[in-house]
């Protein structure tokens, strides 16, 4: 009880600060909605090459543009974290009696629900626009899409109280969101390129899981594809949230 009153104390403060400045939750979406309407119509003469049996553009993007919303986004909620350790707010909520795992639970307890929205946000738009995925296929999908999101909030703040610079977060979040938007067909099937690119594929995660995502949104939810990336989603959840609460219980030991 007193974890989860904890918990809620940080979330309700993270969430004031978000409604004071929500100008954050519209950048987030921007991006992926920018893709939805500017790089859609280029996938429409070739989207019959694509596997997966999505019937038209947006069927087959927005699935992608979710996971990209879940990892781009939430790489990106350590840098407020740094803000609160540079005034002090994390040195003064280490001396209350609240539970350290609750100081980072709140905190992506307000990254998940943010993540929710843009998510609604962008099934909506693409439903809009002409995707023709399952409602029950899309519910899937955007639950994986929030592990996905806790797993990289976690990682994203445990990178940020350990660097605490701004200048070193940027180019080691960029280093790693390179090959994940190259290998994990977020854009574009993998089986356009070349095999030595499908196989280096084969080993990037997030490939797995978008490909799961994808599977859901045509319909196959009871499938061995959206178990293998679900089971990655909840790997992922659990590696990133011990990550980020053993840096938040060492920082305030």
């Amino acid at each position: 009880m007193n974890f989860l009153r904890d918990s809620t104390i940080v979330f309700r403060r993270q969430i004031r600060m978000n409604l004071r400045n929500p100008a954050w939750v519209l950048i987030g979406v921007l991006q992926p909605v920018l893709y939805l309407v500017l790089f859609g119509p280029l996938l429409k003469p070739i989207v019959d090459q694509f596997p997966g049996g999505a019937d038209n553009a947006y069927t087959f993007l927005v699935p992608g543009l979710l996971v990209q919303l879940g990892f781009f986004g939430a790489m990106f909620a350590g840098f407020s974290l740094i803000g609160e350790w540079r005034e002090g707010v994390v040195e003064a909520e280490r001396v209350t009696p609240a539970s350290r795992s609750a100081l980072l639970t709140g905190r992506l307890m307000r990254d998940v629900l943010q993540l929710f929205v843009q998510a609604l946000i962008l099934v909506f738009l693409g439903y809009a626009m002409g995707m023709r995925g399952s409602v029950s296929g899309a519910i899937v999908g955007i639950a994986i899409t929030l592990l996905i999101g806790a797993a990289c909030a976690a990682a994203s703040n445990a990178l940020a109280l350990t660097a605490k610079s701004e200048d070193v977060m940027a180019p080691v979040i960029n280093m790693v969101m390179m090959p994940v938007l190259l290998l994990s067909g977020i854009l574009l099937p993998m089986t356009l390129g070349p095999m030595w690119l499908q196989r280096a594929s084969d080993f990037m995660p997030f490939r797995w899981i978008v490909d799961a995502v994808r599977s859901s949104f045509v319909g196959g939810v009871a499938t061995s594809t959206v178990a293998w990336g679900l089971l990655t989603a909840i790997a992922l959840a659990f590696l990133g949230t011990w990550w980020g609460t053993a840096v938040f219980r060492k920082e305030n030991a």
